[in-house]
């Protein structure tokens, strides 16, 4: 297997459909390199209204990412009727008092990270009849700023959600701007592996590349399919 570089990954341009051609390009050669499947590829579409997202769903995409459950409720419904088989992931941080609108509406949560929201997500699942994939977030580079489980507490956190009845499928992380993300993608990688998980949520617009080739099975991806966002009213 070719060495895994830090290059920043290319930005495609062109048509919704073009742009979304390419990434599925570089996505199935970055992973064929690093003998993995294609990851599913998430347009996280935060900030960005129907007009935007529509020529995506023209083009074939059906996995959205919102980073916040609001906004995702005010904009998603007439979306979801009118274009059938939406898959939508939060990728955001969930707050626990919303975590009933979060089963009811996403697919997949991919920001599972203290006991609180465990609890908070088991009665939600329950009082649903349902349950999202879920993904552990993991701070995989112990930055305060950021949410996430330490490293040294995913065990116990991943004990705690299998007590509550809750089945994580993978785990998510970001890893520390302005370093080479090749060694955290390598560490959550190793950490689901350690722990029988089988999906990586890894990777956004400027390491989608090098994320695939080293194992992600979801990649978040924004800003190279939709361009810079424009901040929108908070809901």
């Amino acid at each position: 297997m070719k060495k895994a570089t830090a290059l920043p990954a290319p930005i495609p341009d062109g048509s919704a459909a073009e742009r979304l051609r390419q990434l599925h390009a570089i996505l199935r050669h970055e992973a064929a390199l690093g003998h993995h499947p294609e990851p599913a590829l998430i347009a996280v579409s935060k900030n960005f209204d129907a007009t935007a997202i529509q020529p995506l769903l023209d083009a074939g995409q059906r996995r959205f990412g919102e980073n916040r459950v609001q906004e995702a409720a005010a904009k998603w419904p007439p979306l979801l009727k009118a274009n059938p088989g939406i898959e939508l992931h939060l990728v955001g941080q969930l707050q626990s008092n919303k975590a009933a609108a979060a089963v009811e509406l996403f697919q997949a949560i991919h920001s599972l990270d203290r006991p609180s929201l465990v609890r908070a997500l088991a009665r939600a699942c329950d009082a649903a009849g349902r349950q999202p994939m879920l993904f552990a977030q993991v701070n995989i580079g112990a930055e305060p700023q950021k949410g996430g489980v330490a490293i040294d507490a995913l065990p116990a956190l991943l004990a705690a959600a299998e007590a509550a009845g809750l089945r994580v499928s993978g785990l998510m992380a970001v890893p520390p701007a302005g370093k080479d993300p090749a060694p955290y993608f390598a560490l959550l990688a190793k950490l689901a592996r350690r722990h029988g998980l089988d999906r990586l949520s890894m990777g956004m617009s400027s390491d989608y590349a090098l994320a695939a080739r080293l194992g992600a099975t979801h990649v978040r991806i924004g800003t190279a399919l939709f361009g810079q966002r424009e901040i929108v009213k908070q809901l």
